[in-house]
């Protein structure tokens, strides 16, 4: 029977190694609709990433949808309005079009301005890095928040404010309509290199925020509002899993700057730790033990019956 225990020790560890794998090896994303309207999420995996199917659907007013991803998936979400189909079966949206055509992005990414989720799943030590970016303009509120999850800075970000009636008229967006559907960043509106953090204004030493990008920072605190603000816009989880809901509610309507050509500091008040937004309110687990853990010591507890048989 002596013979047998390394043989029994080998396919232990090779059970568990891939019952850890299985364990640590995915995040769930939920995605939820709290607009007055449809929401057409897209999806783009990053560069030598598997994409992450459907890269494209719709999320009816009310409805949630959820998507299992590996640990290693990075890339992007952003909801798309005001979205058709014509007659020869092209699909197209008025905001964060992907260009393909379909209702599947297919590996095409969002047409500016949107408002963009990013997420880089077991990168450095492990953890997840994911933050909200307004660096390529706003079409709507949106809200990442982790659950079961820990870590100092795995938290909520996003951009819960209604920014399209306070956009400046040289960012603005506008429908056949006249109104306001999304806000341009000023690299969109402009092209300047101050404003793209390009050429000679490539670097963070070199490249700052301008009034346009700080009316963003006022109204969404946490989310990214120009390339460098990586320091209050970037957050990391262990182990968690994602809601990401769009327009969750409270959400601010501010009103229209008509005209503005500089911005002047909004009055919208900064996001408040003491509020709680819908689907945030779970998030700050530190004190539990990751699920991993759990499973190395159920792992060391079998080996030693084995040993000890």
């Amino acid at each position: 029977m002596a013979k047998l225990y390394p043989s029994i020790c080998l396919i232990i560890l090779a059970i568990s190694q891939f019952s850890i794998q299985g364990v640590i090896s995915s995040a769930t994303f939920t995605f939820v609709n709290k607009c007055d309207q449809t929401v057409w999420p897209g999806i783009l995996s990053n560069a030598g990433i598997a994409p992450l199917e459907p890269t494209g659907f719709a999320l009816q007013k009310g409805e949630s949808k959820v998507l299992n991803a590996p640990a290693s998936w990075g890339g992007r979400f952003w909801g798309r309005t005001h979205c058709s189909e014509d007659s020869d079966g092209k699909f197209t949206c008025g905001t964060g079009d992907c260009g393909s055509g379909k209702l599947e992005c297919a590996g095409a990414g969002a047409t500016p301005p949107a408002t963009l989720a990013e997420f880089t799943l077991d990168g450095d030590g492990g953890m997840d890095f994911f933050d909200v970016s307004l660096v390529d303009g706003y079409n709507l509120p949106m809200l990442v928040a982790p659950s079961g999850g820990s870590g100092r800075n795995c938290t909520y970000t996003g951009c819960m404010v209604d920014l399209n009636g306070a956009c400046p008229s040289p960012l603005k967006v506008m429908n056949s309509d006249g109104e306001g559907v999304a806000c341009k960043s000023a690299c969109e509106a402009f092209g300047k290199p101050e404003d793209c953090c390009s050429g000679a204004y490539g670097a963070p030493d070199t490249c700052k925020p301008s009034s346009y990008s700080q009316l963003f920072k006022t109204a969404c605190p946490r989310a990214y509002s120009y390339a460098y603000d990586d320091k209050t816009s970037t957050f990391t989880c262990i182990d968690a899993d994602y809601q990401v809901t769009f327009c969750p509610p409270p959400t601010t309507s501010k009103k229209s700057t008509e005209g503005q050509e500089t911005p002047a500091t909004p009055a919208t008040p900064e996001i408040s730790t003491g509020m709680v937004y819908e689907g945030a309110d779970a998030m700050e687990t530190d004190g539990a033990p990751p699920l991993y853990t759990y499973i190395y010591s159920a792992i060391a507890a079998i080996m030693a019956a084995v040993f000890l048989w």
